[in-house]
């Protein structure tokens, strides 16, 4: 069976469970060299412990794959430029970056408090911004030298961050922010080899099970559409050399479905090339509104 990744060096934070250790593994069957990094902590980002990110690694090593794992603070610069550094000195380069990392701490907006807002954005938008950006620079560098470059940037946004989730107002707007860089991503890094893309994954793992309770395994050993391993394919495919005509796109995957993403666009414009008066700006308005695409609900609306 051909491996569409043999070869390929990867990093993947949060690899360590769930819809992350799914993507480890399978890369690894596909061939590629895999970077295991994951802190160990609580769904809530509490606490820290090794065993995860050295338990998958332990799985690849028993397949025949190769892996390494990593504990650093996806957060944080130095850690992370540190870890592009050591992949490379490692595996001899770097191909692609999945960011995948993350927790929740989920709150009616009116009831977040400032901590749990800064915990949540931190970990999701700064978190996929520190290793891209020091792989960014690393692919750019060797662009420059003349080496061909085929790399990967793929992000993990949220249905939460497309169409909004009650009771996740931190965690919307970072996956929001997350799907709006991948764009700014694609449209920068193209020029070096670049691509960007992301994912809206819907799976059963540790953060999802705590809200949807009807999203266990069949018990008769059917078809488990919420398995975390449905995600995997299309991921490991985009981090494949055969997708580089992909760019710039946000997929929706959920068991044995794959769709694309149709973002914000311009809808229905009236130009009355003067000065509005507030007074007739209310009409003018519910007309383009009655023109538009209804919105889809918020989740849990």
């Amino acid at each position: 069976m051909t491996k569409i990744c043999d070869g390929r060096v990867v990093i993947i934070t949060g690899a360590g469970r769930g819809i992350g250790r799914a993507h480890a593994l399978e890369f690894a069957r596909q061939g590629a060299k895999v970077v295991v990094n994951d802190l160990g902590v609580s769904s809530d980002g509490k606490g820290g412990s090794e065993g995860p990110a050295q338990e998958v690694v332990n799985e690849i090593k028993a397949m025949g794959g190769q892996a390494l794992a990593n504990t650093a603070d996806i957060t944080d610069w130095e850690q992370t430029k540190a870890l592009v550094q050591k992949t490379i000195e490692t595996f001899g380069g770097l191909d692609v970056v999945v960011n995948n990392a993350g927790f929740v701490r989920d709150r009616m907006f009116v009831s977040c408090a400032e901590d749990e807002w800064d915990a949540v954005i931190k970990v999701h938008l700064k978190g996929h911004f520190c290793i891209s950006r020091h792989a960014a620079e690393y692919w750019r560098n060797q662009s420059k030298a003349g080496v061909a470059v085929n790399a990967r940037i793929i992000n993990t946004s949220s249905g939460a961050g497309l169409q909004g989730s009650v009771g996740q107002s931190a965690y919307s707007a970072a996956k929001g922010g997350i799907a709006t860089l991948t764009l700014v991503q694609a449209a920068e890094m193209a020029r070096y080899g670049v691509t960007a893309n992301a994912i809206a994954p819907a799976a059963r793992t540790r953060m999802t099970e705590a809200v949807f309770t009807n999203m266990k395994a069949p018990e008769d050993g059917g078809f488990d559409v919420n398995d975390p391993a449905n995600i995997a394919p299309l991921v490991v495919w985009l981090g494949s050399a055969d997708s580089k005509d992909v760019n710039g796109r946000v997929f929706e995957v959920a068991g044995g479905k794959i769709g694309v993403s149709d973002g914000w666009r311009d809808g229905p414009t009236v130009d009355k090339g003067a000065r509005w008066n507030p007074a007739d700006v209310g009409t003018t308005v519910r007309d383009l509104i009655a023109k538009a695409l209804v919105p889809q609900k918020v989740y849990g609306a």
